[in-house]
């Protein structure tokens, strides 16, 4: 009963605005947002033009309010369109695959096939669960292609005032051992690569190991990241310097990504980022309360509560760079205070795609 009251008291404090915080690198609760799974984010996130997979894509997540409602005959509907568009549109898709990957395209198109069929018998069976499964597997193997997608070596325009900085093309998976068991994270270096970058850079270093969590709050955010000692972030041996990286945030369909400016400065005030904080286990980047250029190791996973981001707030998007989201874990990810430390943070793939400058 007090967890409830306390968890009202939120919400009340939320919807009417007054739910502030000052400390120092510590962020506000950012609004809810209708896409809230992280694959999901991640493919939309992918920067590619082909608009029939993206349709493919969109149509199968969509059925998600016909199999609340267990609306069978409206999936079926669902499910055929989505094998009427693949079946049509099937060459225009692999096409657009650059001419090497474009087997292993195929091989893809041919798993999607067989997880549409799967799901037809889903709906003939009327299975919720096996539906939920099955589609989560044909999505998997529409965000493969939709990978494939993308140009080799795509980046995104970086101000030369960064040139120093460590930048990562591509995505990395990276493993985060805590002492209550290990999560699995993507982060993106297509839409945010300083400081996706800086994340790897420091878990190759091997900084991260042993660190606590300096904060824990319900509902909010999980931060760690500072180191032991005085600094409050990561000093560069090369020049005695604490390296800062810049805040760093992409909208879709604007031409260049912000650097060191905030929806409010550039007056983007409902706008929703590329890699938005919508889930449970955003990574996020902190900074300090004085300045949002001054971001150097500490980070913090958002702890997604759905009651507690009402549409139309909006504390953090726009304000902290998302660079990533927690895919695995999410148990592990809830049981996490202050009484934890990371063991270590391992990068599992993708280390190839870090540069150590421009």
């Amino acid at each position: 009963m007090a967890h409830q009251r306390f968890k009202a008291l939120l919400i009340t404090l939320i919807t009417t605005g007054l739910f502030l915080v000052v400390t120092p690198a510590w962020a506000g609760l950012p609004q809810g947002n209708a896409v809230k799974d992280p694959a999901a984010i991640l493919r939309d996130a992918l920067p590619f033009d082909q608009q029939d997979i993206r349709t493919l894509q969109h149509r199968l997540e969509l059925t998600s309010d016909d199999l609340r409602a267990k609306r069978w005959s409206a999936l079926g509907k669902a499910v055929s369109r989505s094998q009427a568009l693949l079946n049509t549109r099937r060459s225009t898709i692999l096409n657009a695959v650059p001419e090497d990957r474009r087997s292993r395209a195929e091989d893809l198109l041919a798993q999607v096939d067989t997880g549409l069929e799967d799901l037809q018998q889903t709906v003939q069976a009327a299975d919720k669960p096996e539906f939920i499964a099955n589609r989560r597997k044909t999505l998997r193997h529409i965000g493969d292609v939709e990978a494939l997608l993308v140009e080799d070596g795509f980046e995104r325009a970086i101000p030369a005032e960064f040139d120093a900085l460590p930048r990562l093309q591509g995505r990395a998976t990276l493993t985060i051992s805590t002492t209550q068991g290990d999560l699995t994270t993507v982060v993106d270096g297509y839409n945010a690569p300083l400081t996706a970058g800086a994340f790897v850079d420091l878990a190759l270093k091997g900084f991260y190991d042993d660190l606590p969590f300096i904060r824990a709050e319900d509902f909010y955010v999980i931060q760690s990241g500072d180191p032991e000692g005085p600094e409050i972030g990561y000093v560069d041996p090369a020049t005695g310097q604490e390296r800062q990286v810049p805040l760093e945030i992409r909208v879709p369909e604007e031409p260049e990504t912000l650097y060191n400016e905030t929806f409010e400065d550039v007056g983007l005030y409902k706008a929703t980022p590329t890699l938005p904080f919508a889930t449970l286990g955003t990574l996020g980047w902190a900074h300090s309360a004085q300045a949002i250029d001054d971001g150097s190791s500490q980070f913090f996973m958002f702890l997604y509560e759905a009651e507690l981001t009402p549409a139309g707030l909006n504390l953090v998007d726009g304000r902290n760079a998302a660079f990533g989201y927690v895919v695995e874990g999410f148990d592990v990810l809830e049981e996490l205070t202050t009484d934890d430390r990371i063991r270590s943070i391992k990068v599992i793939d993708g280390a190839d795609g870090l540069r150590s400058h421009a």
